[in-house]
């Protein structure tokens, strides 16, 4: 669980990170924030549900030790929501994004004690090196291609490029969680597969809106804080409670989180009409 929540987790935000960043020094950094919330409230719904029909019968399970871990999971998540409530991060709201991630992450580094995952067949060559640097650097001009090709999209089909952010980049960019959370359940390694979605959402939410702020004050419509943040908030209070009942997300369950997702998606769709419409 530490592994995915800490390691992974900020690897598989990398996507978003660098689109965040590109956006906000192109002066689009509404279209960042947009697909930061909107991947968030993916893989706590969608990505989830996902690895529940993946995982088969038993569900995805998390133990109860990692579960003491999670019951405070949304307090955190509230507090970028209650930062963006007047349509902006300042650089000083960034400030305070970065230490309440960081904050969370040393809590439950601290709280898991005597773990080790290291395998003795562990081998470090300078290829692995290789393939991250080129890896970043392909990240790096994805980021400023999806960027450009997102606003002049929006431009072309007259909506908005948050619309598009939130609900096609933001997708998108939860393959990397999706990917990894798969493999990770079928191999048995569910809490390694937990970590890495709820720790995304948390580097995501917290450290990387916080990054993106540091460069200058973000300004986006409020409407974005009050949907996007609020059904993020919201998914986080419901997939705890979940495991939180049983220990584990079943089938039946993934259905749920399908439908908070599909409501989401059309709230979102519905309120970008009525403003582009007016």
């Amino acid at each position: 669980y530490v592994v995915g929540f800490i390691v992974v987790s900020f690897i598989s935000v990398l996507p978003e990170t660098f689109i965040a960043i590109g956006a906000a020094m192109k002066g689009n950094a509404e279209l960042g924030i947009g697909t930061i919330l909107g991947s968030n409230v993916a893989d706590l719904t969608l990505i989830m549900a996902i690895l529940a029909f993946v995982a088969g019968r038993k569900g995805v399970k998390v133990e109860r030790a990692s579960l003491r871990r999670l019951l405070i999971y949304p307090l955190f998540l509230a507090i970028p929501l209650l930062l963006a409530l007047d349509g902006s991060f300042s650089r000083s709201d960034g400030l305070v994004l970065i230490i309440v991630g960081i904050i969370f992450y040393v809590f439950t580094f601290r709280r898991s004690v005597g773990i080790s995952s290291r395998s003795a067949d562990i081998k470090y060559k300078l290829r692995n090196a290789v393939y991250l640097a080129l890896s970043l650097a392909l990240l790096l001009l994805g980021a400023h291609f999806t960027v450009d090709s997102t606003v002049a999209l929006a431009s072309n089909i007259n909506i908005s490029p948050v619309l598009i952010g939130i609900l096609v980049v933001g997708l998108g960019t939860t393959i990397p969680e999706l990917s990894f959370a798969s493999k990770a359940i079928k191999h048995g390694k569910h809490e390694m597969a937990v970590g890495d979605v709820l720790g995304s959402v948390l580097a995501d939410a917290t450290i990387v809106i916080g990054i993106v702020s540091m460069i200058g004050t973000v300004t986006f419509p409020p409407r974005i804080a009050y949907v996007a943040g609020g059904f993020m908030v919201f998914a986080s209070v419901v997939l705890i409670a979940m495991f939180k009942s049983k220990h584990k997300i079943d089938r039946r369950e993934a259905f749920i989180l399908i439908a908070i997702w599909v409501s989401y998606v059309i709230t979102e769709v519905v309120l970008s009409s009525a403003v582009t419409g007016s």
